[in-house]
């Protein structure tokens, strides 16, 4: 806490005293039941995030009516549906504040990005949608906006006397508030439109509202876009004239940006790893100078040297994470408790964001707890410590000793190179992967402070095995590179990804890189940022996934060419031949990069299986693996030791 006096320092909000500068930011709902009501695993999710030691918990997106559908799958629970969420919600609220947190929910309207279904949609304009043109929409009569207030502020009583401490009014990312805030989307010539005092009306009565009905002193935090970060769009200076509006009205103005319908926008509003951490505080250090309101900033936050110096510096007040605190929810602890080098600091690598959409849970690429709070509550109990050897000390492996010797096992680890990390260490001189390394980093303090015995330079064998003599093996022996049976492929010009991450030197002026995954998008950006002329070869269509989308639109930035629909037949010294529909084409390139995969260690993980009493296999050695999995993996299997 002295390394962070100015993080750690209780603020006043309303009436209401918050221990921290740290809260965590709405993320949607998720775990929910077939009716979109509140679930045990649901609830464990946010007291987690409050027994972590944040100041305030934000359950996500609560829609306050039932006008319109829905934008996000998981979105979809609403004030007014008492019978699924009443229970619910009060339960939630009253667990997060036992953990001293104060509980709060994102009051939602989406408007016309709402989900039609045929439907005429409400806006602030006629037949104006920039989400889809063809989608008939009709602007709201004077009645409809006094509703749309009246409803807003009857939710935020409903969650007051559910037991939340604070409300937050989504003003921000293309939603309603912000709808009419914005000059694109507002062509209104009455009193909700026009100037800025007009466009800002909404948000502001609604907020009024809120006090008028809950008091003065029930906080209530609007979240804004300070620039919607899209040619066309708002821009900062707009954002610091809609924030001089709320002052005064507003409790506290929690400074986002983009439009998340725009084209590109969530690359701003989701920083990833192509961006710097902290990219967005600007925004709201410029509101920040022209309002006397407390100001909150957010966007790819989680060092905690970093959230002291924006507080220290006066650029915002509050620190607002939702990533940082799924990677460790208990960051905010072990920072007040000079623990640091615990942290596990997020990647960036939208897994989260991926696992929220595609499953509607979230899980951390390097937190195997996220996604089974509920689940971790109901393990069974450890009927006694074993010897656990793990094979491998890559990241399914250095997960799974941690997790052991968190277990109250003896744990033995040992990697057949000199250090730990896997093959992912090629990667960690990555300008845009550094937090890789600082991940890898991260396991191996966490290794050395559990007193788990490392053995390095040494290949667990079957002999070695018996000699140590564990109770339980861990196979995370990993994986070697696919290599395809093409011609040419054994030339002095053909070298692997790892190879060409580990030491670019190796990669002539210009490469031809087989595969674009996200291994080979990666390396593609990575060597073009080095000055070489890159071409990506793929035989399949591109991934069209927003995850996959982002990194291809950063490889288009590099100046890096992808080819798809491309098979290689044959290897040449100056370049590929690949077959396409339109017949053969040479793809020219000094060096050939093999990124096609992984070839799994089974026939050497299955030498071990007979080893010991416990067996598992984790990681690439069962099947190639991210992070995620691998990570998970590790976790799952050191938790099942010791309980049959």
């Amino acid at each position: 806490m002295e390394r962070y006096p100015n993080l750690f320092k209780p603020i006043k909000l309303g009436n209401t005293l918050f221990r921290n500068r740290i809260f965590y930011a709405p993320t949607g709902l998720i775990d929910l039941s077939p009716k979109c009501a509140p679930t045990r695993d649901w609830m464990a999710y946010f007291e987690r995030k409050a027994q972590g030691g944040c100041a305030a918990v934000n359950i996500g997106e609560c829609y306050v009516d039932n006008v319109g559908g829905p934008q996000h799958r998981y979105d979809i629970i609403r004030m007014k549906d008492h019978k699924y969420n009443y229970n619910g919600l009060g339960k939630v609220a009253n667990n997060i504040s036992r953990f001293g947190a104060i509980a709060s929910v994102e009051l939602q309207k989406p408007g016309i990005a709402s989900s039609h279904d045929g439907e005429v949609l409400l806006g602030p304009s006629d037949g104006f949608n920039p989400l889809n043109k063809n989608v008939q929409t009709r602007a709201m009569t004077e009645e409809e906006i006094m509703q749309v207030i009246e409803d807003f502020s009857e939710a935020a009583v409903y969650a007051k006397n559910r037991g939340f401490g604070m409300v937050t009014l989504h003003g921000g990312h293309g939603w309603l508030i912000h709808q009419f805030f914005s000059p694109y989307t507002n062509r209104r010539t009455d009193r909700w439109g026009g100037s800025v005092e007009n466009r800002a009306r909404l948000a502001v009565s609604i907020i009024d509202e809120i006090h008028r009905k809950c008091g003065r002193g029930f906080p209530v935090e609007i979240r804004i876009s300070g620039s919607e970060c899209y040619e066309g769009g708002y821009t900062i200076e707009d954002g610091v004239e809609f924030a001089k509006q709320l002052d005064g009205h507003a409790d506290l103005i929690h400074v986002s940006v983009g439009n998340v319908h725009a084209p590109n926008s969530a690359e701003w509003t989701h920083p990833g790893i192509f961006r710097e951490g902290g990219c967005n505080v600007q925004f709201a250090a410029e509101i920040k100078k022209h309002v006397k309101t407390p100001v909150a900033t957010v966007g790819g936050l989680s060092d905690p040297d970093e959230l002291e110096e924006i507080i220290a510096s006066g650029k915002a007040d509050i620190v607002v994470m939702a990533r940082g605190l799924i990677c460790d929810p208990d960051l905010p602890i072990k920072a007040r408790t000079g623990r640091e080098k615990e942290i596990r600091r997020c990647l960036r690598c939208f897994t989260c964001v991926h696992e929220m959409y595609e499953h509607g849970r979230i899980f951390c690429a390097i937190n195997p707890e996220s996604g089974k709070y509920g689940e971790i509550s109901d393990a069974l109990p450890l009927k006694e410590g074993k010897h656990v050897l793990v094979a491998g000390g890559g990241m399914a492996g250095m997960e799974a000793a941690i997790t052991a010797a968190k277990e109250g096992h003896k744990v033995t680890l040992v990697e057949k190179s000199d250090s730990l990390g896997g093959v992912l260490r090629c990667e960690t001189k990555v300008s845009f992967k550094k937090r890789v390394g600082e991940y890898i980093e991260h396991q191996k303090y966490m290794i050395a402070k559990s007193g788990i015995e490392v053995i390095l330079n040494q290949e667990v064998t079957p002999e070695l095995a018996k000699q140590l003599q564990p109770d339980v093996i861990i196979a995370a022996i990993g994986a070697k590179p696919s290599i395809p049976p093409i011609k040419g492929i054994d030339g002095k010009n053909v070298i692997t990804a790892e190879q060409a991450f580990s030491n670019p030197d190796l990669v002539g002026k210009s490469a031809v890189i087989l595969g674009a995954g996200l291994t080979g998008i990666e390396l593609g950006i990575h060597l073009r940022s080095l000055g070489k002329d890159i071409t990506l070869v793929e035989m399949a269509n591109p991934d069209n996934s927003e995850w996959n989308r982002n990194h291809m639109r950063q490889l288009e930035r590099s100046g890096a060419t992808a080819k798809f629909g491309h098979r290689v037949t044959e290897i040449a010294e100056n370049g590929v031949t690949c077959a396409t529909e339109g017949g053969d084409v040479f793809v020219e390139g000094e060096t050939v990069i093999v990124a096609l995969g992984l070839k799994p260690l089974w026939d050497e993980a299955a030498a071990l299986s007979t080893c010991a009493g416990e067996f598992y296999q984790v990681g690439d050695c069962r099947a190639p693996r991210n992070i995620t999995v691998a990570t998970g993996e590790g976790g799952a299997a050191a938790e099942q030791c010791g309980r049959f």
